[in-house]
């Protein structure tokens, strides 16, 4: 005689569903915590990739979009380089899209994010550096600045970029030690075009 009572259909009504929802809980919880530690860096990073300031909101959703998708895959502990990642495809499809339809980019200047309210005076050269940094940044070749901007500002390992922009690591590495140099050619250059009231040796002194 077949006991039915351990038959799927004859289970307890609700179980699976409440499994489910618990497995969406668990996923929606994780996606949340993913947002609230990240969401700037994905800001900052698209910025610093290009992305110019009236796209960055729809880009910085597309970043988190395709996390939410994909939040199942993502390996604990690596959510950080999951999101640069997709980031760097992101802002490379923006500026594709840019160069096809080109906008002037007058006034799109940075939108500063800090955890206080700074001084007017800390406000003012906050702003400087950020604006010399995209400027500094703006004048490097694409493929240089990626590479910068991943390592230096980002964080990420030649191993992440690597995986991120799938470009082989020793080109990665290749490509860090060009950048490095240029970066700091191209800023001694904006501070003496500028004469920043710090002088060339505090500014170089930051990187």
């Amino acid at each position: 005689m077949i006991r039915t009572e351990a038959l799927p259909w004859t289970m307890p009504p609700g179980e699976g569903a409440l499994d489910r929802r618990r497995a969406t809980c668990d996923r929606a919880t994780r996606f949340r915590a993913m947002v609230d530690a990240h969401v700037d860096r994905v800001h900052r990073t698209l910025r610093s990739l290009g992305v110019p300031q009236r796209a960055l909101d729809d880009a910085v959703q597309h970043v988190f979009l395709v996390a939410f998708q994909k939040v199942d895959t993502i390996e604990a502990g690596r959510e950080r380089a999951f999101l640069v990642g997709v980031a760097t495809g992101v802002a490379a499809n923006v500026r594709r899209r840019f160069a096809r339809s080109p906008e002037t980019l007058e006034g799109d200047d940075y939108e500063l994010h800090a955890d206080h309210a700074p001084s007017p005076e800390e406000s003012a050269l906050c702003n400087e550096r950020r604006a010399q940094l995209e400027r500094v940044l703006g004048r490097m070749p694409l493929e240089l600045r990626e590479v910068f901007v991943l390592f230096e500002l980002e964080g990420l390992t030649t191993v992440e970029i690597a995986a991120s922009t799938e470009v082989p690591s020793g080109t990665v590495a290749s490509r860090l030690r060009r950048s490095r140099a240029l970066f700091r050619a191209l800023l001694e250059a904006d501070c003496e075009r500028f004469a920043l009231t710090e002088g060339t040796d505090r500014c170089t002194s930051d990187v």
